[in-house]
């Protein structure tokens, strides 16, 4: 009778023992894979050093650049846009939709390019004439499936021919008031 007892209790004592090894292992790996997918991209900046940016950017092309506003718009004194916004979903969106349609035209997406560009004056919404910025995706030629080696001269970041640049962001009111 005794045998049956500390059997039970083994077989209880394993159990219990295996259910917090193995949920607390469960938990560090979430949290472990949570850790890991958070990477600080290249290129991030400090606030002070946006700041700083910005200020430099006024200083020195604020005044050529409302000018020239000034000039196309016929006398009247407005301030160039100096910012645009996306939402976290638009950006997300354009994201997976530039990837699929590279991925369509045969390239493999590696980034985005922000180019500057100035709306046509005939531009809708009060547009016409303001700056504006736009993303084209960057990427490379995907490797023929039939070639073991591929000799490409083209460097990865290149603007893919075809693909579909994001415009239409948000602008400031008047711009640059964040920084």
């Amino acid at each position: 009778m005794k045998k049956p007892v500390l059997l039970l209790l083994g077989i209880a004592i394993g159990i219990g023992v295996s259910y917090f090894y193995f949920n607390n292992q469960e938990a560090t790996t979430a949290s472990e894979k949570v850790m890991k997918s958070i990477v600080k991209p290249k290129g991030v900046i400090t606030p002070a050093q946006a700041k700083t940016l910005n200020n430099k950017w006024t200083d020195t092309r604020e005044h050529a650049m409302d000018s020239i506003i000034s000039r196309i718009s016929q006398g009247r004194i407005k301030k160039d846009n100096r910012s645009s916004w996306w939402s976290l979903e638009d950006i997300e969106n354009y994201l997976t939709y530039a990837e699929s349609q590279a991925d369509s035209l045969g390239y493999t997406m590696n980034g985005i390019r922000i180019y500057q560009g100035v709306y046509e004056g005939n531009a809708p919404n009060g547009k016409a004439d303001y700056a504006t910025l736009f993303w084209v995706p960057t990427g490379k030629k995907s490797k023929s499936e039939g070639s073991m080696l591929n000799f490409t001269l083209q460097g990865g970041d290149k603007d893919i021919p075809g693909g579909d640049p994001l415009n239409q962001g948000g602008t400031g009111n008047p711009p640059g008031s964040g920084y």
